[in-house]
């Protein structure tokens, strides 16, 4: 609602333009009928910032990038995979002989894109439900024995599914675990499950405010974002190309 009421105030004092930077897009997970009846808030949000007055949207890794497609004005979806590189090679120091893991299959495709950057293996785990209440078994396809296993997912709520995911990975012979999270929301017993897992580290980028979850977790790391937000920002300004962004980390 802020967001909101500031854009409408910007746009009613006569800005000629107005660009809404949303780091983490509000409602990504509702983008469609999951059952009947249920709403599809992501397309609510994007009608609300467009009512508002925006002109332009800057966001950063959507859970779908179909949510660019409910807006008829431009948004550019920034991708944290540069950074997310950049940080393998200089803290993983054999990260030759690692395989990039997706939780779900949903995360397929971000997955196999990384592992195709770093010219490495890469699995999936693949949820399988018995009956719709039970707790799902999770089935690894790949091979992680004896080699560093890096998670790779978009958002981390209440971490279930990694931590879950990073047991079976240990299960599997994988000799550490890493996890590499765009977004971490970390509600609910998240911290707790973090600290009771056996992640060697839990990486997650600033897009939202991460200082108190790292003081209550030390495996916690942060990856700065803010230099490709902000370059975002000049290029946009500037009338510049954004593409350059997508495959390199601004220095």
């Amino acid at each position: 609602m802020e967001l909101l009421i500031m854009i409408n105030a910007c746009k009613i004092a006569s800005a000629s333009r107005v660009t809404a930077v949303i780091p983490c897009f509000p409602y990504a997970r509702q983008d469609k009928k999951d059952k009947s009846r249920a709403p599809i808030s992501a397309k609510l949000v994007a009608n609300m910032l467009s009512v508002s007055g925006a002109d332009h949207i800057i966001t950063m890794d959507l859970h779908a990038s179909q949510i660019q497609g409910f807006f008829d004005i431009p948004v550019d979806n920034l991708y944290a995979e540069p950074a997310v590189l950049k940080w393998i090679k200089e803290n993983i120091t054999d990260w030759r002989s690692c395989v990039i893991v997706s939780p779900d299959a949903g995360g397929a495709k971000r997955v196999t894109a990384i592992a195709d950057r770093l010219n490495v293996d890469f699995a999936l785990i693949h949820k399988e439900r018995k009956k719709a209440n039970e707790v799902a078994s999770m089935v690894l396809v790949g091979d992680v024995k004896d080699k560093i296993a890096i998670l790779v997912d978009d958002m981390a709520d209440t971490c279930g599914t990694v931590c879950h995911a990073a047991d079976k990975l240990l299960e599997a012979g994988a000799s550490k675990v890493y996890a590499i999270l765009t977004h971490g929301i970390f509600s609910g017993p998240a911290i707790s499950r973090i600290n009771n897992a056996s992640f060697e580290a839990v990486v997650v980028t600033n897009t939202i405010p991460q200082d108190s979850h790292m003081k209550e977790c030390s495996k916690i790391q942060c990856i700065d974002v803010s230099t490709i937000l902000a370059e975002a920002i000049r290029r946009t300004h500037n009338g510049e190309s954004v593409t350059y962004l997508f495959r390199h980390v601004p220095m």
